[in-house]
């Protein structure tokens, strides 16, 4: 398949696709002429990596647990399990991360909208 085929097919700019190659998240192999070709699953592939990515997996994460994915993607073999909980336990450290600082903003709010209110008053 070549690569504007398969850009057609998944709706991935060509660009990206080359950027998964160079990630190693998908391969292709040089056909004559040097024109990249890749195999007939590499859609299946693009939709595995768009899931991972959608799910906030960086590609450094995706190439380890690529290899361990099942029909969409959405299905993981247990040898991920390792990476999907430290990505899930680093989102709920920046949650947190996120709640406090808007905690603190709202806290400085309302005491400056509480020192408008006082000096208005006056």
């Amino acid at each position: 398949m070549k690569i504007g085929a398969l850009s057609r097919e998944t709706g991935v700019s060509q660009r990206l696709l080359r950027y998964y190659e160079e990630q190693g998240l998908l391969t292709s192999y040089r056909a004559e002429g040097g024109h990249r070709r890749y195999a007939e699953d590499a859609p299946v592939v693009v939709r595995r990596i768009r899931t991972l990515l959608a799910a906030g997996l960086p590609t450094k994460v995706i190439k380890d647990v690529l290899p361990c994915t099942s029909d969409s993607g959405e299905g993981l073999d247990v040898c991920t399990l390792g990476h999907l909980r430290d990505r899930l336990t680093g989102l709920d450290e920046q949650l947190a991360e996120i709640q406090a600082t808007r905690d603190a903003l709202a806290t400085i709010l309302a005491a400056t909208e509480h020192s408008g209110d006082l000096a208005g008053a006056a």
